[in-house]
C-alpha cells in the first residue's frame, strides 16, 4: 500500500477521534455554562449546546476534510511522520482555537446574564430619602 495513503487514513482517524474529543468537553462543560446563563432552563440549555457542539463538528470536519490533500508522496516511514506531524499540528492549532473562541463566547453570554441579574434591585425601593442639609440637592 502506497505510504501517502497511510498517512491520509492516520490522518483522518487521528483528526476525527481529536475532534470529536474536544467537542464532547466542550459540550459537557458548556452546558453548565449556558444552564446559569439560562436561569436554570435545562431544555434551551441543551437545545443551545447541541447547536453549538453541531456548528464545532461542522467546522473543523469542513478543515480535516479540504487540509486532507498532500501534494508530496509519501516515500518513507520519515516522511510519513513528517507529514501527519504537519497537519495533526495544524488541527490541533485549529481546534484549539476554536475551543477557546468557544469559551469566550460562553463567558461572555454568562457574563451578560450575570449582569442582567445584577441590574435588578433585590428588594424594591420604599419610599424617599430626604437630602442633607447644604447638599444643594
Amino acid at each position: 500500500m502506497d505510504l501517502t495513503v497511510v498517512a491520509y487514513i492516520a490522518y483522518l482517524l487521528i483528526s476525527v477521534a481529536l475532534t470529536i474529543w474536544v467537542a464532547r468537553t466542550l459540550s459537557r462543560n458548556g452546558r453548565i455554562f449556558l444552564s446559569d446563563v439560562l436561569h436554570g432552563n435545562e431544555k434551551l440549555a441543551d437545545a443551545v449546546n447541541h447547536l453549538l457542539v453541531v456548528g464545532f463538528y461542522l467546522v473543523n470536519f469542513g478543515f480535516v476534510a479540504l487540509y486532507l490533500s498532500q501534494d508530496e508522496a509519501v516515500l518513507d516511514a520519515r516522511e510519513l511522520f513528517e507529514a501527519l506531524s504537519v497537519k495533526l499540528g495544524v488541527v490541533l492549532l485549529v481546534l484549539g482555537v476554536m475551543h477557546l473562541g468557544n469559551v469566550y463566547v460562553l463567558n461572555k453570554i454568562r457574563r451578560r446574564g450575570v449582569m442582567e441579574r445584577e441590574q435588578v434591585p433585590p428588594v424594591a425601593p420604599q419610599g424617599w430619602t430626604k437630602a442633607a442639609p447644604g447638599t444643594g440637592a
